[in-house]
């Protein structure tokens, strides 16, 4: 995996429901390095601290390899990297393979991969619409966010290394699934509740079906 693009995004004044909110979804392509942070990437911008940001979701990954297919579904928006909010686009990140408590070092940070992105109405915002919620849960590759263990400077080109693989195999899509699944697979339930890099309120969110 290699960065393709480092992306900061802005506090945008948006309305929803017809009320002024602020959003850091509209991120932009940046030449300089992002400093990773333990509870952040430095200068970018966190609307909402109680569900983006902080400790279990300082950086978000998303892969370049998924463009293609969003450019196609709506080929009129002005595509550039970080549409999706991601902070850093990342070349031939596969959900399907990437394990919740990998440990990778990229540029000078050191990551551990911790849950995947749950859409909210601010992609839709985006989008120009709503539609792409559904849709982006059921193409099922929704990037991954990760809790940065030591702090560094990530800059374009730079390779993403595995350093400790997890030894729990749930991979960020299978628990993609599980998060919207409406009959619950057991195995995986019981994989997640016993993965010891999920964040425990998403462990107790399970812990009902077991």
């Amino acid at each position: 995996m290699k960065i393709i693009s480092t992306n900061i995004g802005k506090s945008t004044t948006i309305i929803w429901n017809g009320k002024e909110e602020q959003t850091g979804i509209y991120k932009y392509a940046t030449t300089a390095a992002l400093h990773l942070r333990n509870e952040g990437v430095q200068n970018d911008t966190i609307s909402n601290k109680k569900v983006h940001g902080g400790f279990d979701k300082a950086c978000y990954l998303f892969s370049s390899n998924h463009y293609q297919y969003w450019k196609e579904l709506y080929p009129d928006l002005p595509w550039q990297w970080g549409m999706f909010g991601e902070n850093l686009t990342v070349e031939n990140l596969d959900e399907a393979t990437l394990r919740i408590g990998d440990i990778y070092k990229i540029g000078t940070a050191l990551v551990e991969v911790s849950q995947p992105r749950e859409p909210c109405y601010k992609l839709g915002i985006r989008f120009g619409t709503q539609k792409i919620l559904k849709q982006f849960i059921a193409h099922n590759h929704p990037g991954a966010y990760v809790r940065v263990l030591k702090e560094g400077m990530v800059a374009k080109g730079d390779s993403c290394t595995l350093i400790t693989q997890s030894k729990n195999t749930l991979t960020i899509q299978e628990f993609y699934k599980l998060l919207f699944a409406k009959e619950k697979n057991l195995e995986m339930v019981t994989l997640a509740i016993n993965n010891k890099a999920l964040p425990e309120h998403k462990k107790m969110q399970l812990k009902k079906y077991v």
